[in-house]
């Protein structure tokens, strides 16, 4: 498993928002879904992406933005046109004065805007649910993303474009794949470009040592690691892989490896009603108390806790409302 599939592994997209939206000037939707992840695409016209902190985003035709949540952001005509809408969790969306939208600005099957035939059309991805295993990408993703369209090629925009409408048996599944493979295709080209800030986790997975030291502690989190097999296995000495591996990832090789399999192991309580012993021996533990032993001193609570917190939660919400169709 390489970075990226480590991070398709956690917010891999089920029941995922996907919308078309088309929009004719002045217009402003402030976004406070806080959504961990939301693709915007410009297939028509122009549009603003202005984060809360930092500076305002244009998107041309065939541009790509990634908004990480869950601080807010505001797309727009115009980075000076004042918000006239406010998208909330859950596929709410409102005036500012809190009279509802959803149903005043449907234009059809996964469709909103405020004129049907809008110069601008974006079409719009939101993950919805958090996902613990690509915590160390997503925290190293920059608050809004961009991808100039002349900087990548991607056959799956017009995939998407295609079938955002379609209203089919089955469509939701197509559009998460398809919305899983632009995902991939976008990262992939965002930490090619040497302005990219990848993590140096991501940057150690090119050298030779330590790229493989980590895509077995990646592959194999139930394995009994030590350095010393690791560096075995790397065809280096134990000194040589402890060093170099610190030196490229920012910690030592079993603190790495703690950490993913602590995150393996909250992805599964939340997902999977599998005992915690169960768990703990997916994710290379004794037992059940091993497990609470490091869960307890690296995240705080117990595994059970952890289970119940994120169970309570309700679901990150979606980027814009969800408009009403058959087959959703």
């Amino acid at each position: 498993m390489d970075a990226l599939a480590g991070l398709l592994d956690g917010p891999r997209a089920r029941g995922a928002f996907l919308l078309r939206m088309v929009m004719a000037p002045p217009w402003s939707v402030r976004v406070e879904d806080r959504a961990p992840l939301c693709l915007m695409c410009v297939d028509r016209g122009e549009a603003w992406v202005v984060p809360e902190s930092g500076d305002p985003v244009l998107l041309r035709p065939g541009d790509l933005a990634i908004a990480r949540g869950p601080a807010p952001y505001t797309v727009a005509d115009d980075p000076d046109t004042p918000p006239q809408a406010v998208a909330g969790p859950g596929g709410s969306c409102r005036t500012l004065r809190g009279e509802p939208l959803a149903q005043s600005m449907d234009l059809g099957v996964r469709t909103w805007g405020n004129a049907p035939d809008g110069p601008v059309s974006m079409l719009i991805g939101a993950y919805q649910m958090p996902g613990e295993v690509g915590g160390r990408l997503l925290d190293a993703l920059p608050g809004l993303l961009w991808l100039p369209g002349d900087s990548w090629t991607c056959p799956l925009l017009p995939v998407l474009d295609e079938a955002i409408t379609r209203d089919e048996p089955g469509q939701s599944v197509v559009l998460d794949r398809t919305l899983d493979l632009l995902l991939i295709a976008a990262l992939r080209a965002w930490f090619s470009r040497p302005d990219a800030r990848a993590p140096a986790w991501y940057r150690a997975l090119g050298d030779p040592v330590v790229g493989r030291a980590l895509r077995l502690l990646q592959d194999d989190p139930a394995h009994p690691w030590t350095v010393a097999s690791l560096a075995a296995r790397c065809g280096v000495s134990r000194a040589g892989l402890a060093r170099r591996f610190t030196e490229l990832v920012g910690e030592p090789p079993m603190a790495y490896l703690t950490g993913w399999r602590l995150a393996l192991a909250a992805d599964l309580l939340r997902e999977t009603d599998a005992t915690v012993d169960a768990v703990a021996g997916k994710v290379g533990y004794s037992g059940a108390f091993a497990l609470s032993a490091a869960f307890k001193r690296v995240r705080g609570i117990s595994p059970r806790e952890h289970r119940a917190v994120s169970r309570r939660s309700a679901p990150y919400g979606q980027s814009l409302p969800q408009p009403q169709q058959s087959s959703r």
